[in-house]
């Protein structure tokens, strides 16, 4: 296709950055986000803004919540398409579960009910969710939208398209692509070394777009070649579903030969039995963990075959103050308390897997490195918005002169993709502080925001840059950054007004993740102004996006020409 290496790998690198930006741009910017989602979600709803609590008793308080948990109506109302009888009321609880961390205030706790009458699948159940105060068991509003862990985290991994998991494999095909684009960037740079130093801001727009995407690619080149493969290797089952398709009938056989040689029963025996004290569990539990030199609190609680004589607990540790994803469990027999399997280290591959699992969903409690993914997880997207720039630049002329549009609809994606995205994100902060706590569908409503938002972005843009078709920098880009100023502002001011938590006042406690939210609105105000300021005088110079009053290109951009 091309005379040498090199321009093929230019081509390759282009084009996997246009068609696979736009979806890695969503995945890096809502992963960055993600690394404070708790924080996000304590900010978004002011009733969980306390400190972390430890897994509250299950004897005097977990039991009873438990109890008052009932099911998903969305699940409920699909699983009535299902059976060939009308369901019984109500639903049998046959399992239950528990789960926190060091950075949750508040208990999220599951139930899971049996569906009977499915001859496609004897084992049917449905879920019930329940988002708990440990302190005293009250149950808070499901309506409150967890705008962090509930819709920013699944966001970056699936778009929020769940059909067929579809979102995942498209995030997916888009992270394959990224690997490739690294790999194909490393052979374009031959100059690392320099351009890990090169930034020259005053130059065209072309140059600098470049520096600055050469300076992020490489600083961050680690960081992003570890995440596009970790994010891989944790969905690994579902781009490759053998277990649930072809050998579904070994992969059950297996997991009743591993649940049985751990004396774990795989089903329930039909005859019910009592639990009994689940709080001694817990201290045996934390026993052997400090027995094993890793004492820690109890991360998550499960109870399987739920008032079943075969019922069994199982215990897994809060691994804060580890890397590696690994939970110790302690499986107990329900009905006596006593120990029936305690899990050994992992083996080599799954380590290795835990290892690449914890890297990527950073659940340790270590605040600086957490910043660290954060440094990263924008320079990718400094990266990717750099690209799209310094694409859109290169071919603005060209198209320009043969009166063509695409470079025009690349640009409306591309300000919708960066900008927009942005307005959206704090469309639905701003929002989620001004509607009623109490309001039916609430965390719906809130989610239309955002993704109205999200469109009228793509319209903005689209509606104001014919000027693009000049060789020219479109307004869009600017007057959404005035927008994303103007939101981030009064996000904080609106956070002051509702909940009386100003940032004087979550600064001198302190509560950092309201206060950390604040600054973090506040400096993007700052990072908005001045941007939208730097392109209006861009928009002003006018020629300079035209004609070439700077030095010869660069080797890399003549090389990126033939593109």
């Amino acid at each position: 296709m091309y005379s040498t290496f090199r321009h093929s790998m230019a081509w390759l690198h282009t084009w996997l950055g246009l068609v696979l930006g736009f979806v890695l741009m969503i995945a890096f910017f809502f992963g960055t986000l993600s690394v404070f989602d708790r924080e996000i979600d304590r900010w978004a709803v002011p009733e969980t803004r306390f400190e972390a609590q430890v897994m509250p008793s299950y004897d005097n308080m977990l039991k009873d919540v438990f109890a008052r948990i009932e099911p998903d109506p969305a699940e409920l109302a699909e699983a009535r398409t299902r059976v060939t009888k009308p369901l019984p009321e109500p639903l049998q609880a046959i399992g239950w579960g528990a789960y926190t961390t060091h950075r949750d205030p508040v208990l999220t706790m599951y139930s899971e009910f049996a569906i009977p009458n499915n001859p496609d699948d004897p084992a049917d159940h449905v879920h019930g969710y329940a988002t708990v105060d440990p302190r005293t068991g009250e149950m808070l509003s499901q309506d409150q939208l967890k705008i962090g862990s509930r819709f920013f985290y699944p966001l970056h991994y699936g778009l929020h398209l769940h059909w067929k998991n579809l979102g995942i494999w498209i995030v997916g095909v888009a992270a394959l692509g990224m690997l490739a684009a690294l790999v194909s960037g490393v052979v374009l740079h031959r100059k690392i070394f320099k351009e890990f130093f090169t930034f020259r801001p005053k130059k065209r727009t072309q140059r600098s777009a470049l520096d600055l995407h050469n300076l992020t690619g490489v600083v961050a080149l680690p960081f992003h070649f570890i995440f596009a493969l970790s994010g891989l290797t944790i969905f690994a089952q579902i781009y490759f579903p053998m277990s649930s398709t072809m050998l579904e009938s070994q992969a059950i056989s297996h997991m009743m030969a591993e649940a049985e040689s751990q004396g774990l029963p795989f089903s329930p025996s039909g005859e019910p039995a009592d639990i009994s004290s689940v709080d001694a569990m817990v201290v045996e539990a934390k026993r052997r963990w400090e027995a094993r030199g890793m004492p820690g609190e109890v991360g998550s609680l499960w109870i399987s075959h739920l008032g079943d004589a075969d019922s069994y607990v199982s215990i897994y540790r809060a691994g804060s103050d580890r890397v590696t994803l690994v939970g110790q469990g302690v499986h107990f027999k329900a009905t006596t308390g006593e120990v029936i399997y305690e899990e050994p280290p992992p083996s080599v591959p799954f380590a290795i897997n835990n290892f690449l699992t914890g890297l990527h969903l950073q659940h340790f409690e270590h605040w600086l490195l957490r910043w660290f993914y954060v440094v990263g997880g924008l320079a990718g997207c400094i990266c990717i918005a750099t690209g799209f720039i310094f694409f859109l630049e290169k071919r603005k002329t060209q198209h320009a002169f043969l009166q063509g549009g695409g470079a025009r609809w690349v640009d409306a994606l591309a300000t919708t993709t960066v900008t927009g995205m942005v307005v959206a994100t704090l469309s639905i902060l701003v929002f989620s502080r001004v509607l009623p706590a109490q309001m039916e569908n609430r965390a719906g409503l809130l989610e239309g925001i955002f993704w109205c938002s999200w469109l009228v972005s793509l319209l903005h843009a689209a509606f104001r840059n014919p000027v693009v078709r000049k060789a020219r920098i479109s307004p869009a880009w600017r007057e959404q950054c005035w927008v994303i100023a103007l939101l981030a502002v009064s996000a904080v001011v609106l956070n002051w007004i509702t909940t009386g938590d100003h940032l004087l006042k979550t600064l001198s406690e302190p509560y950092w993740p309201v206060a950390g939210m604040d600054l973090v609105l506040l400096v993007t105000a700052a990072c908005s102004v001045q941007a939208a300021r730097v392109l209006q005088r861009r928009e002003r110079a006018g020629l300079p996006e035209i004609a070439v009053r700077d030095a010869p290109l660069s080797a890399q951009e003549a090389e990126a020409n033939h593109v």
